[in-house]
């Protein structure tokens, strides 16, 4: 019983003054409503609706789909304006001289790979009806910042007017040398695969309590910048789709019609080779002969804080192999990367969506125009489907691990020229477990017993095992809830999303805890005690998380497992304490750093892990992906400033193929980065909460939760 007082009368006044702030708004937002109703002109034939409902979400509604590519431009600048100008002003590689000298390593990045030029030359090559479909999204774009100049800050409409080239110039940017080819192993010369991670589940009738088909959609990226999901429905003659496009692009890459959906995972997947070149004379070595260079220069403005402007050259060189990214004295490295002739992935994704069964998208992804990323698909008709999607070289020899090196570049023999058709790829199609799943391991385990074998392919496709997994823990966390469930409803398939449960304890306590125990000094059996009472979870409530997620952080440089992954044992390894002695001395140091810094052993785990978007904070519940959380959360900071959550779960989404589709939904950290906008983080509670939103998809629906409706017409 809660006692009477100051306390409790001010919590009273505080829970009645939130109920009558949520009836105002709620009355203010329905008398918005009925404003919009009355007083916005009918539809009319060469108008395209947009209805905003309650969650920033666009519902478009095109007459055709020029129309609709133009909406969802005006969308996007509704929802993302200030960051999306910034996004295209980069791409162009003139973002020093549009805001400083603090855009000049982009600008220069971006120059570099050539993306500006390759832009154009790939606007000229799309197809007329996709070139204008680029047309109109920038056109929305452009508009929109015109009739709405006090919501844009001033600093980005230098980046105005938006053109079809510059969405193209973003795509590369993105796509091609950010996810494909990591800025990092250009910087370091290396070969290092695809950056990121993701959760992907296709689950078939036999395994669905429905009898019908389920997916689930759950990419991990950074929260910020160009790795933002952005949530909308395109509906026109011959579309519905609903799903996410990354902030900027005119399509969606992850989505799902009235007859099919899926999903992306980055996949391991050696799309950029750095070659090693030997140097003579004033070119290098090729075949026995001096072959030379290719040079141009560019120039890169930087504007200066007064206003005025400098400006920078720097020479490019090219071989046959690609950009010269680095040279020495007598050696030079040149960066190979695939794709570069494919110009027409925007167009591929946008016939994806409007495909009706598993031929017709299939059909389409056989064009290989997009160079990276596994797809898992679902459909009403009950079938499912995995594909390793890439371009992947031909290469005369070596395996995975050959071409994460250096290759030398001084003979044809080393260089590629061709790519693996597309029934040279790993792809499954309904397989007898009844489900597939991907969490950015190789192919061979998307099901499980595995059914794809490593051995019949080309051993540089991908890595041969789950041990090359870059979070093999989440891996095997993903198989296990699969494999060991019964028939899943689509809320069981949510309730096993969000588990935060870390795997990694699961195969280490039983040894550590009654170790430690036996053996440490108090702060270590202190340690151990909380350790043993802790419910293995990253929950915001649970107590044990931080001591053990800092202790396996400390140790992972040391050593943590003695037993290495085994494919005899291909679920249960790695597994084992490499070192009893160096793992207590780690745990009673940390356990030390903990309660001196957070005054017990047993804080919650919301208590220093917090998630923070815009002006909200909130606890955090989710875990790292290394240690075997299937809800990802990856933090950065430092344990005497707390930490906060820059990577992880963002779309997700759950969707069972019945007639009508059933699906739910959540963009983490909202549909919009805009300034004062309601939509700003207004989902991390739900989030927190392990709950997701139902879609509205038909008109009866999102009218019911309408908050603002528009009508854009062509000429506006």
């Amino acid at each position: 019983m809660k006692a009477f007082g100051l306390g409790y009368a001010w919590e009273s006044f505080f829970h009645y003054a939130k109920q009558w702030t949520r009836f105002f708004a709620l009355a203010l937002s329905t008398i918005l409503v009925i404003s919009l109703t009355f007083t916005m002109p009918m539809s009319s034939a060469n108008q395209t609706e947009i209805f905003w409902d309650n969650w920033g979400v666009p519902h478009i509604y095109g007459t055709d789909n020029n129309s609709l590519f133009k909406a969802f431009g005006w969308a996007q600048a509704k929802s993302h304006g200030n960051l999306i100008l910034r996004l295209y002003g980069q791409a162009r590689g003139r973002g020093a001289e549009y805001w400083g000298i603090d855009y000049l390593e982009s600008d220069q990045y971006v120059k570099l790979m050539g993306v500006p030029d390759r832009a154009q030359q790939w606007y000229e090559e799309q197809n007329p009806e996709m070139r204008q479909y680029l047309e109109e999204f920038a056109t929305g774009i452009n508009h929109y910042v015109a009739q709405h100049p006090d919501e844009i800050d001033e600093a980005v409409k230098v980046a105005l007017p938006i053109t079809g080239t510059d969405i193209l110039a973003h795509l590369q940017r993105v796509i091609y040398f950010h996810f494909l080819t990591n800025p990092q192993a250009v910087a370091s010369r290396t070969n290092i695969p695809p950056q990121g991670g993701s959760n992907g589940w296709a689950i078939a009738p036999q395994k669905s309590l429905s009898n019908q088909a389920i997916l689930l959609a759950n990419p991990h990226l950074p929260w910020s910048d160009f790795y933002l999901w952005y949530e909308a429905q395109l509906t026109a003659p011959g579309v519905n789709l609903y799903g996410a496009a990354l902030v900027g692009m005119p399509v969606l890459s992850i989505a799902f019609n009235d007859n099919l959906g899926w999903t992306v995972t980055l996949n391991p997947i050696d799309g950029a080779d750095v070659y090693q070149l030997t140097l003579k004379d004033d070119g290098y070595l090729w075949d026995g002969k001096v072959k030379n260079f290719e040079t141009k220069t560019e120039k890169v403005k930087i504007r200066q804080a007064n206003g005025s402007y400098t400006e920078l050259e720097f020479g490019v060189k090219q071989s046959i192999h690609g950009i010269i990214i680095a040279q020495e004295q007598e050696k030079a490295y040149g960066l190979r990367v695939v794709g570069l002739d494919r110009p027409h992935g925007l167009e591929q994704l946008w016939k994806m969506g409007q495909a009706k069964n598993l031929e017709q998208f299939e059909k389409e992804l056989k064009q290989l125009q997009i160079p990276l990323f596994n797809f898992l698909y679902a459909d009403q008709k009950g079938k499912i489907f995995y594909l390793f999607n890439g371009l992947i070289p031909k290469r005369s020899q070596g395996d995975w691990n050959d071409w994460q090196k250096l290759i030398p570049g001084e003979t044809s023999e080393t260089l590629w020229t061709e790519y693996h058709s597309y029934k040279e790829l790993p792809r499954l199609v309904n397989p007898k477990t009844g489900w597939l799943q991907n969490t950015n391991d190789p192919p061979w385990t998307s099901t499980f017993p595995s059914i794809l074998n490593a051995k019949d392919y080309p051993a540089y496709l991908a890595p041969s095992s789950l041990e090359y997994a870059p979070n093999i823990l989440r891996s095997q966390q993903s198989i296990n809830l699969l494999k060991d469930s019964n028939k899943l409803s689509l809320e069981d398939v949510i309730d096993r999303k969000f588990s935060s449960k870390l795997l990694m304890a699961d195969r280490i306590l039983e040894i550590l805890i009654p170790t430690t125990k036996a053996l440490a000094n108090p702060i270590g059996i202190e340690a151990a005690e909380v350790l043993e009472k802790w419910d293995r979870k990253t929950d915001a409530d649970s107590r044990g998380a931080v001591l053990f997620t800092l202790w396996a952080l400390t140790l992972e440089s040391k050593g943590i497992f003695s037993r290495p992954w085994n494919p005899t044992e291909p679920l249960d390894t790695p597994a084992g304490l490499a070192d009893i002695n160096t793992a207590l001395g780690v745990l009673e140091g940390v356990a030390a750093q903990v309660k001196l810094l957070y005054g017990s052993l047993d804080v919650p785990w919301g208590d220093v892990v917090k998630m923070r978007v815009g002006d909200k904070e909130i606890p955090a519940t989710g875990g790292l992906g290394k240690l075997g959380s299937f809800r990802v959360l990856n933090i950065t900071g430092t344990p005497d400033e707390k930490f906060q959550v820059v990577f992880g779960d963002s779309f997700i989404a759950v969707v069972e193929f019945s007639d009508p589709v059933q699906a739910k939904v959540l963009n983490v950290y909202g549909n919009s980065t805009q300034p004062n906008s309601p939509n700003m983080a207004d989902q991390l509670p739900l989030y927190a909460d392990g709950k997701m939103r139902p879609v509205w998809r038909t008109k009866k629906e999102i009218q019911e939760h309408l908050v603002l409706q528009e009508l854009i017409s062509r000429n506006s």
